[in-house]
């Protein structure tokens, strides 16, 4: 398979204009977000601020080799604009692709990193300024984008990015094509043949292509996340909204999942879930609801208490060589904890304690769902937890997916919103 290490989204981050970047900056009065100046920025003359829209203009049409002579010009004058300090990194990202000396364009990529750090420090949060800030952060010490272990499609690959960034697409995708003929599972190649048939507007190619790729590695969010995007333009809500499900299934632990899942809620005027189930700590001065409900919060701790020990956690994973946090001791936790509060609701006296109480309703309609292990997995994962997630989404992916589906993201029909089919 193809190697995509996560700064391989540097280009397409930038060379598609999401529908959910643009709902972000339409917030913003007149032209985007990004063409209103940073409070930091010095005002400029009526000659620069007609540049300066320019460019930025420019930028948002996704014409950013054009816009970058420009955008130079303008960060030399106004060096603190914190807007056209990532605009100008991401043009310069895009240039990179262009160059044949790796050097240079891993140069390029650097000072990128470097103007993205000195935006944010300024007060651009913006989802593409938060987007290029993780993924510059992850570059190689090289700078440099890998394809893939063959050299030949290394070569074609890299063709076929300067060729889109020349916003030569047809050329693009012959250059893609020719990867995909040296090393047919190569998810990139897939990738960006869907990303550039979704430029070109053939929507219907560029979905067949999204569901390609994301055959060839269903645990890669990228294509589902681009899929979705497009469906978004399209007015496709409902399916855009399962392929975000789909993504966060794949990769959970990534945050541009969920800064995309985000701006859908927001371009969808709702929110999504933030679950949280968070057990009380009981204290001799703690609240009286707390205290009715002891003997289940309790229970969580000596749960837990008992798996720190030790003993418990060799015991159920041998081949761990120390104690970690893991799901077993986590859903073992919740688990017992839920046991306690089902019995507290049958009884009369303490049934409207439990049902009045947010947290423990929570954990009952999880557990009702069968979904404890998926709220774990997504709500508690830590370094410890997260080591667990790879096996379970090979046997549990349908779960992960209701779980999503039930109590995270909104629904965005009039009807009941399911998750439909995974690509096949």
């Amino acid at each position: 398979m193809g190697c995509l290490p996560t700064n391989l989204e540097l280009m397409r981050q930038l060379n598609r204009t999401t529908l959910f970047f643009l709902v972000f900056l339409s917030f913003c009065v007149g032209v985007p977000c990004l063409v209103a100046q940073s409070a930091s920025a010095p005002t400029p003359d009526t000659s620069d601020q007609a540049k300066r829209q320019a460019a930025l203009t420019l930028f948002s049409q996704g014409k950013r080799l054009e816009a970058l002579p420009l955008l130079e010009e303008l960060v030399q004058k106004s060096p603190e604009d914190a807007e056209l300090l990532v605009a100008l990194a991401a043009s310069l990202i895009e240039h990179a692709a262009t160059l044949t000396d790796q050097d240079a364009a891993a140069k390029e990529r650097f000072r990128a990193r470097d103007l993205v750090q000195k935006g944010w420090a300024l007060g651009n949060t913006s989802p593409l300024a938060e987007n290029l800030r993780q993924l510059l952060g992850e570059l190689p010490a090289s700078g440099a984008l890998k394809f893939s272990d063959n050299p030949a499609v290394e070569q074609v690959m890299d063709a076929g990015e300067a060729a889109f960034a020349r916003r030569d697409f047809d050329e693009a995708l012959k250059d893609y094509a020719r990867a995909l003929e040296l090393e047919p599972t190569n998810y990139t190649a897939a990738l960006f043949t869907a990303n550039t048939y979704d430029k070109l507007n053939q929507f219907a190619k560029a979905g067949e292509w999204y569901e390609r790729a994301a055959r060839l590695d269903p645990n890669v969010e990228t294509a589902y996340r681009y899929y979705a995007d497009m469906l978004a333009k399209q007015g496709d809500m409902v399916k855009a909204r399962a392929m975000l499900i789909h993504a966060a299934v794949a990769e959970p632990y990534n945050k541009i999942v969920w800064r995309e899942i985000r701006a859908f809620a927001v371009i969808n005027h709702t929110a999504f879930n933030i679950v949280y189930a968070g057990i009380p700590l009981v204290r001799a001065d703690s609240p009286k609801q707390v205290q009715d409900l002891s003997s289940a919060w309790l229970t969580y701790y000596a749960v837990k208490k008992d798996w720190q020990k030790g003993s418990r956690f060799q015991k159920q994973l041998p081949q761990e060589p120390e104690y970690r946090h893991s799901l077993a001791e986590e859903a073992e936790a919740v688990n017992a904890t839920i046991k306690v509060l089902e019995k507290l609701k049958e009884d009369k006296k303490t049934t409207e304690l439990v049902t009045n109480d947010p947290i423990a309703s929570l954990l009952l309609k999880m557990n009702q769902a069968g979904l404890i292990d998926a709220y774990v997995l997504f709500s508690l994962g830590d370094d410890g937890i997260a080591k667990d997630y790879p096996v379970y989404r090979a046997k549990n992916r349908e779960r992960l997916e209701a779980y999503m589906d039930k109590f995270v993201m909104p629904d965005v029909s009039n009807q009941h919103s399911s998750v439909s089919p995974q690509p096949k």
